[in-house]
């Protein structure tokens, strides 16, 4: 159960990367010239171990969530502050997607649809599961609404479960079992 749960927290956090990015912020400063070559060649400001960002890029099982971030290019300004709550699918969430549709997603021809689809999975503010309540709405930072269900101790945004709820220093990463996808247009 431990390694489900940062596995929940790192999922969470790619996320809140995701949504970051799609507020409209001031780039991120560049790693300064002392920086550890990785944080350097990876283009990741230094974070704390308990940012959003931070854990997604620690969790084995939010690798297809951090890697559409990177695709987004998101990475370096989903560091802000927040607070913000991020819906964070698992590698086995985006598995559920129709054969070939992440790879698509992931093409630079297709960044901005990308970027809708991530905004969708963040809020701009920290909501804790137990604040949310059956047919309750919810703003994404796409600028689409999402519905809440609940029935008993599970709760849904959309159709997606939420697995387990991780605290951030920028906020809440819910991780859950479905990709979000925004209504058509």
């Amino acid at each position: 159960m431990r390694g489900l749960s940062r596995l929940i927290v790192i999922g969470g956090l790619a996320c809140g990367l995701l949504v970051l990015g799609c507020k409209k912020q001031e780039p991120a400063p560049a790693a300064p010239a002392e920086a550890a070559p990785a944080e350097q060649a990876s283009n990741i400001p230094p974070l704390d171990e308990s940012n959003i960002v931070s854990i997604a890029i620690g969790s084995e099982d939010h690798t297809t969530l951090v890697a559409a971030i990177k695709a987004a290019d998101y990475v370096t300004s989903v560091a802000a502050s927040g607070p913000l709550t991020v819906f964070a699918p698992t590698n086995e969430a985006f598995a559920k997607l129709p054969e070939g549709t992440v790879e698509n997603l992931v093409k630079p021809e297709n960044v901005d649809t990308l970027r809708k689809i991530l905004q969708y999975h963040v809020t701009t503010s920290a909501l804790d599961k137990s604040w949310l309540k059956d047919g309750q709405t919810l703003g994404m930072a796409n600028g689409k609404k999402t519905t809440v269900h609940v029935d008993g101790d599970t709760v849904m945004i959309n159709d997606a479960t939420i697995l387990a709820s991780i605290p951030a220093s920028n906020g809440i990463v819910h991780v859950i079992d479905v990709v979000l996808l925004p209504p058509e247009e």
